[in-house]
């Protein structure tokens, strides 16, 4: 199956055209190489919670995505909102999966463990939140993806693995 995804860069300087954005596109490659998805969407918004929520409400009512990352905005700095902005439209929270970048990030650094990112459901959309380094987009990435195609398949309704295999 094709994964519809969607990428959102959360910097202010990336926004305005300070800097180029490294973690989007590193983002799109990754997901190319390892999940053969189709990356619909892709844009570079400022750390402005408002502007966060209706993309995310877009590309989840309206776009019906299947896989939405965002990169940036996931620390302590004043302007970092994408976790809330992320909780503000999630139906359900998916908190094993930053529980499981967090831990592993902390093998490399200890500042993993300022990491606010969340992880969550609206609709049949999953939404994770990943850090803005592309050094931490490549690791958090890599914890993700043996457990992204079964948690997709299981939002869009196909039988996963356990039940697949059970006896009737």
């Amino acid at each position: 199956m094709t994964w519809r995804v969607g990428i959102l860069t959360v910097s202010d300087r990336a926004s305005r055209g300070e800097r180029p954005d490294e973690s989007g596109p590193l983002l799109k490659q990754l997901l190319v190489d390892h999940l053969q998805a189709d990356t619909q969407r892709y844009q570079i918004l400022p750390d402005d919670q408002a502007a966060i929520e209706a993309c995310l409400t877009e590309w989840c009512d309206e776009l019906g995505l299947d896989l939405i990352l965002t990169t940036g905005g996931t620390g302590f700095a004043p302007r970092d909102v994408s976790p809330e902005a992320t909780r503000a439209v999630i139906q359900r929270e998916a908190p094993g999966l930053v529980e499981a970048m967090r831990a592993a990030s902390l093998s490399h650094t200890p500042h993993a463990m300022l990491s606010r990112a969340v992880a969550g459901i609206r609709g049949r959309t999953l939404i994770v939140n990943l850090p803005g380094s592309p050094t931490s987009v490549r690791e958090n990435f890599a914890i993700l993806l043996p457990a992204l195609p079964h948690a997709l398949s299981l939002l869009q309704g196909e039988p996963g693995e356990e039940s697949a295999h059970r006896p009737p």
